[in-house]
């Protein structure tokens, strides 16, 4: 039995089975605006989370066998999109993420990086997939047997294979800290999957993380509305937040390739809710 269990729209937890949703609890967050603007999901609840799940499963293979493993950009702006621009650019030479059917992996290929990460949000347990296993390569994977996920080990991984500028996602501020006391200051830590964060755990992401999502957190954007002038942000529904120099030297890089400015607060922001 292959399973797989995703945080998604709005916190909904989905435990995927063989193929087949088998549960989806009730969201947290009710209202995305990217979500509308981009699926016409006017409210998040268990059915439209079903509904949407399953339509990835069928477009592209999510949490299945037949899981597409390159993909174009989805988004305009997202965190996959600003790392493939960085490996693109060379800013950085690897990416290590998490998703489904590889659990932890560290990856080079930009559209594997967009295939693999473009799509999916809040992996918290899968299994392997052959297809994707080997399209990103087993050596690649930190347990190709299990898919486990583990930040910290992946960006090990990345320095024993010789790698010097390396960037990692997470929605874990306890391992960045560890991230941070291993590496120093030229890993580039991504935080993502904010949704839900204490008001404790945001302050320590703004000491931590070099980008920030945004996603549907209060307290998230209550340490950016703090200091918004020591920050670089893009994007007025789910914004991302520069915080570091080099977090904010990808941002605008993305920014400058979109033909875009930062948010500057001139508009008004569209963001989800409930923010939690």
């Amino acid at each position: 039995m292959s399973k797989h269990v995703m945080e998604c729209l709005g916190l909904s937890r989905v435990t995927i089975e063989d193929g087949k949703v088998v549960d989806v609890t009730e969201p947290k967050v009710k209202y995305c605006p990217l979500f509308d603007q981009v699926r016409g999901i006017k409210e998040l609840n268990k059915d439209t989370v079903r509904e949407n799940i399953e339509y990835r499963m069928k477009t592209f293979g999510m949490c299945c066998e037949n899981r597409q493993t390159e993909m174009d950009n989805f988004l305009s702006f997202g965190i996959s999109e600003i790392l493939c621009l960085a490996l693109k650019n060379k800013k950085i030479e690897a990416a290590v993420i998490a998703a489904d059917g590889c659990g932890t992996a560290v990856i080079r290929n930009p559209c594997i990086v967009q295939g693999m990460g473009g799509r999916i949000s809040g992996i918290r347990e899968t299994e392997p997939i052959p297809k994707v296993i080997e399209a990103i390569g087993p050596e690649n994977v930190i347990d190709p047997d299990t898919a486990k996920i583990d930040m910290v080990e992946g960006v090990c991984l990345a320095y024993d294979k010789g790698m010097h500028k390396v960037a990692v996602t997470t929605a874990s501020v306890e391992d960045a800290w560890v991230m941070r006391d291993m590496f120093g200051s030229d890993l580039i830590i991504m935080g993502v999957h904010t949704s839900g964060m204490t008001e404790k755990q945001a302050e320590d992401a703004f000491e931590l993380f070099d980008v920030i999502t945004a996603c549907a957190s209060k307290s998230i954007r209550d340490m950016y509305h703090r200091s918004p002038e020591k920050y670089l942000a893009a994007g007025s529904k789910v914004p991302v937040y520069g915080i570091t120099d080099q977090g904010k030297e990808l941002i605008m890089d993305k920014l400058k390739e979109l033909g875009r400015e930062p948010y500057d607060g001139s508009t008004p922001e569209k963001p989800p809710y409930p923010l939690i």
